[in-house]
């Protein structure tokens, strides 16, 4: 039951499409203690796609940006 559980947690992938400079994405890690481990900075039009991981477990962004997950598609920012 663990490995399907770690092969769909580890299966999810986002991508993030910056729609302005300087939009930020911050990984944060799994485990006891909740720490942020990544950043990366996105200019507008620039696109990522990330993964979660054994040491990924939420994702942060800040400023104006498109997310589609397996979920649906969200906007992040302010308009």
């Amino acid at each position: 039951m663990e490995e399907e559980i770690n092969q769909e947690v580890l299966g999810e992938y986002i991508m993030v499409k910056a729609l302005e400079d300087g939009v930020t994405i911050i990984g944060l890690t799994r485990g006891k203690d909740t720490r942020f481990h990544h950043t990366e900075k996105l200019d507008q039009g620039e696109v990522m796609i990330f993964q979660f991981t054994h040491h990924t477990s939420a994702i942060k962004i800040r400023g104006r940006a498109e997310i589609i997950a397996s979920h649906g598609k969200i906007m992040a920012g302010r308009d």
